[in-house]
């Protein structure tokens, strides 16, 4: 990959695109990975305003502390960047306590999961609202297009996605272009949506480097029983998940009432 070019191919394409959207900037949620560290790099990178949100819920110190590791790094270099916190912490906890909690376990603890992103989505959203500002999105094209790893209107609700085309390990090499810090870089991958220590790979089952294997033997057209092993249980659960997941890749189904019912 040339990726000082790609990294300037990106840039001037959320240039051009808040340009002819006429908007002043970018939101970037900031979690304390390389997802969002790049984003907000190359929202940087435009000149553009480019506002990091912090949106703790209940959020792993470590995960903190990253990120302001990185926000600080974009102040001290770019003079269009701002931040804020919004500690939204007390508002899960009082939608946890209006809300019924009635099914398995398991059913409860992943709605709630997803709450959370969709209480952040809500909150970049309001930032965007009152400064006229695009939300970048901050999802990679394995998480995005291959297994569907994101909350629908959640993480996913987004206006633009910059890097929705690269691979994480891509996302990576980006990141090191861009000077992300080494923490972020070391740091297991993980959405944080559960309070708990698990990583994306806990969840997934299976690596980025493997699940871009995956897809690209998918996109080839290879079936389960072309590998053994590993290999084959890799694959078999790319395959489950990029099924399960069809209804965020596709567009919302619309019910087509045919013209002479109309009349």
């Amino acid at each position: 990959m040339q990726t000082e070019k790609v990294i300037d191919f990106i840039v001037n394409w959320l240039k051009s695109y808040a340009e002819n959207a006429k908007m002043e900037g970018f939101v970037v949620g900031i979690s304390g990975g390389v997802d969002s560290a790049v984003t907000s790099a190359l929202c940087a990178k435009t000149g553009l305003r480019t506002l990091c949100v912090e949106m703790p819920i209940h959020q792993a110190a470590n995960q903190v502390s990253r990120g302001r590791e990185h926000i600080q790094f974009l102040k001290e270099n770019f003079p269009n960047v701002s931040s804020t916190e919004v500690n939204l912490t007390s508002v899960f906890e009082q939608f946890k306590a209006e809300v019924p909690q009635t099914s398995s376990q398991a059913l409860i603890d992943l709605s709630l999961a997803n709450s959370r992103a969709r209480l952040r989505m809500t909150t970049l959203y309001y930032f965007a609202g009152i400064y006229r500002y695009l939300v970048a999105g901050t999802g990679n094209k394995i998480e995005d297009f291959g297994v569907g790893f994101y909350t629908k209107y959640g993480d996913g609700g987004v206006d633009l996605n910059p890097i929705a085309d690269l691979l994480k390990s891509e996302v990576y090499t980006i990141a090191k272009a861009l000077n992300v810090p080494e923490s972020i870089l070391n740091a297991a991958p993980t959405d944080g949506l559960f309070g708990d220590s698990r990583s994306d790979e806990d969840q997934l089952g299976a690596s980025y480097d493997e699940l871009e294997w995956a897809m690209e033997m998918a996109e080839k057209g290879k079936q389960s029983n072309d590998f053994v092993g590993r290999q084959r249980v890799v694959f078999d659960i790319y395959r489950k998940l990029n099924s399960a997941n069809q209804h965020k890749m596709l567009p919302i189904p619309v019910c087509k009432i045919p013209l002479k019912l109309k009349h």
